[in-house]
């Protein structure tokens, strides 16, 4: 017999406490009874209530509450071994951070949707192993691939256009970069294991690099990688906005010729670069529909086992304990502080009612 949540036992102390609280409680109140009242009438008015009972009453309510104490702690038993297998694909997510990004055609604007749902498509794929990569006129690996997405969220909070080094979009770099990922932090391939490898590219498209289609291929047929991409933004676009630290509005970017700067979705280069990835394209939309189907599609892939190893696995016996209390409480309600059977006081006898 072990216990899940041991920390919980410490709480037998605070319901022994509440036991000798309950029991100075009544011997005082025993003791002010006599103060006020004649010894000879205590008996006469107190004759319908059995000490016996109300002790145990008071024992069935004490031991009640420690059954239902120790069934939160969760008593276990019964040990075996059992092999836990961990099994996925590896996963890289190559988010834009150009400044075109921050443009808010979406809300709140398009960078922040995307590490909403970076953050959201980790909740929805467990037990792969992730990485996370910040591109714009550059890349930079933020993290290498890894199997604990609440240490990825860290960083994918973290995201803006100061993670990179310089501005622009270059796709290309976003992919070299997310190969070289792999080959560090990833599983090693060999004759019998195939470790299946995904890109999910985040932008908004608007590459001016050229050469990011080419090698999409080139991945897809030397290293078997795939690659996915989501479109941000709309085709009507927004300017790009510029704060000051305080994160106030001081106006909105201008190209050379002194106009504003006017940043559209680039969908077809998006969906291009998936086609020749062999993956599939998906537009950012509200309510995040996309999510649920990337989820599918990356399912449908063939998984990886990354690891395996014995787990000693207990049986929960929490339920005997909870059974026990619910019987002891049940037994405490029904009983009642009354005696069975009473006597009335007629003058100098003491006499059965009739």
């Amino acid at each position: 017999m072990r216990f899940e949540s041991p920390d919980q036992l410490q709480h037998l102390f605070w319901i022994l406490l509440l036991l000798v609280l309950s029991l100075f409680l009544q011997k005082r109140q025993s003791r002010k009874l006599q103060s006020v009242i004649s010894p000879k009438l205590i008996p006469f008015l107190t004759s319908s209530v059995s000490p016996s009972k109300r002790k145990w009453k008071l024992a069935l309510q004490f031991f009640t509450l420690v059954l239902m104490m120790l069934a939160w702690a969760r008593p276990q038993g019964g040990a075996s071994k059992q092999e836990v297998k961990s099994e996925g694909i590896e996963l890289v997510f190559a988010v834009d951070v150009s400044e075109s990004m921050l443009a808010e055609d979406v809300r709140p604007n398009r960078l922040e949707q995307a590490k909403a749902e970076v953050s959201r498509l980790m909740d929805l794929m467990p037990g792969n192993k992730m990485g996370l990569i910040a591109f714009a006129g550059s890349a930079q690996v933020l993290s290498p691939l890894t199997s604990d997405p609440g240490a990825l969220k860290l960083y994918v909070d973290s995201l803006s256009p100061l993670s990179v080094s310089s501005q622009g979009t270059h796709v290309a770099d976003a992919l070299q970069a997310a190969v070289e990922s792999f080959k560090r932090g990833g599983a090693e391939k060999d004759e019998s294991t195939q470790v299946t490898r995904v890109i999910l590219i985040l932008s908004d498209g608007e590459d001016h690099e050229q050469g990011a289609l080419d090698q999409a291929e080139k991945l897809v047929k030397e290293e078997n990688i795939r690659i996915f991409t989501i479109a941000y933004g709309t085709e009507k676009g927004a300017p790009i906005p510029e704060r000051d630290a305080m994160g106030f509005l001081r106006g909105y970017k201008k190209d050379e010729s002194g106009q504003t700067v006017l940043s559209t979705v680039k969908g077809d280069f998006l969906r291009k670069l998936a086609e020749m990835g062999k993956g599939s394209f998906y537009f950012s939309a509200f309510a995040g529909p996309h999510l649920n189907q990337i989820k599918e599609d990356v399912d449908q892939l063939e998984k990886t086992l990354f690891d395996s190893e014995m787990a000693t696995q207990y049986e929960e016996r929490f339920q005997i304990f909870l059974f026990a209390a619910f019987v002891l409480g049940l037994i405490e309600i029904l009983l009642t502080e009354r005696r069975s059977q009473l006597k009335l006081w007629k003058g100098r006898f003491e006499v059965p009612p009739a």
